[in-house]
């Protein structure tokens, strides 16, 4: 087990000490997620969904946000709402358009179908 992890680490590294690179979004893996939470990393969980029109409105904010300097930490995980029940249940996440920001491990916030670029902002500050 013990050699697991340091097997997980050596190879989730470098993906999670790199800089992140502004507005990029990579897709939910639950190793990736524990190893950024466990490195006590600011984390956006962005439910969505291709049809939705709120995900498709949120998707630009968010990636002008992410450019800003003071969210450069920032690891953004996409959720497809379609094919990945089994993460929705385990975030408690009942639609698309659902946004959960994470410190670490702690949850410091969420929204669902928020359109407005100063909530937007809003939660993503509490992930500081």
């Amino acid at each position: 087990m013990l050699r697991r992890s340091f097997l997980l680490a050596a190879i989730l590294a470098p993906i999670l000490t790199a800089p992140a690179r502004a507005g990029e979004v990579v897709p939910f893996e639950a190793e990736a997620f524990a190893a950024a939470q466990a490195a006590g990393r600011p984390i956006l969980v962005e439910v969505s969904a291709p049809w939705c029109p709120i995900c498709k409105t949120q998707k630009p904010i968010l990636a002008r946000l992410a450019a800003e300097p003071r969210f450069k930490d920032l690891v953004i995980f996409d959720v497809d709402f379609d094919s990945r029940k089994d993460v929705l249940r385990r975030l408690d996440a009942r639609m698309q358009s659902t946004l959960i920001a994470f410190k670490g491990a702690a949850e410091t916030g969420r929204s669902v179908g928020e359109t407005q670029p100063e909530w937007i902002e809003g939660l993503l500050e509490k992930t500081l």
